[in-house]
């Protein structure tokens, strides 16, 4: 067997048909299955769990205790806080008679995602939106739009260095935004 291109914890567990990209940390007590796939230069934290048929983008920090099941696609520069949790059945029965329909969540480019959250089935959360500590998503979240409470609601608009932005779409590292028909765009 080669060397590996990323860091493995002595107690991580990696399926050995699992893709893990260069670069990427993969810490105690974190299972990878077969047919996972992680982007190069992720931090997979203690306790996470990665099931077989989730992908993970490149330069994505996974926290503590998440779990990531089938259907669910973390894209380039997302941050999961700890104990996020991600549903991939919005009718769970644990003697299911039916056929199970898969509904895939996306979580776009530069997305973070407070601890605690959680992210229901068939959802997108839009690039570099920001969903607060303990929210519950049940809705596609706008592109840096900032969401929270339970259900979560829109309570504004974020920078992609992740601040909120003000009245006038500015924030305080100097970025300016302004608001189109296709969303808002930086200028």
């Amino acid at each position: 067997m080669g060397k590996l291109l990323y860091f493995k914890h002595k107690t991580a567990l990696i399926g050995p048909k699992a893709k893990i990209g260069e670069k990427t940390r993969i810490w105690a007590f974190t299972n990878i299955q077969d047919g996972a796939v992680i982007g190069k230069s992720c931090n997979i934290c203690d306790g996470c769990f990665v099931e077989k048929g989730a992908a993970v983008g490149n330069y994505v920090t996974i926290k503590n205790g998440v779990a990531l099941f089938e259907g669910v696609t973390l894209k380039d520069d997302v941050f999961c806080g700890a104990n996020t949790a991600f549903i991939n059945d919005r009718h769970p029965r644990s003697h299911r008679r039916d056929r199970w329909v898969l509904e895939e969540t996306i979580v776009e480019k530069g997305a973070t995602i407070g601890s605690n959250a959680t992210i229901m089935c068939g959802v997108v959360i839009g690039e570099y939106a920001v969903v607060g500590a303990g929210s519950v998503i049940t809705k596609d979240v706008l592109p840096y739009g900032i969401f929270i409470g339970n259900p979560a609601r829109f309570k504004g608009y974020a920078c992609c260095c992740g601040k909120k932005l003000n009245k006038v779409l500015k924030c305080v590292c100097g970025l300016t935004y302004a608001l189109t028909r296709q969303g808002l765009k930086m200028r």
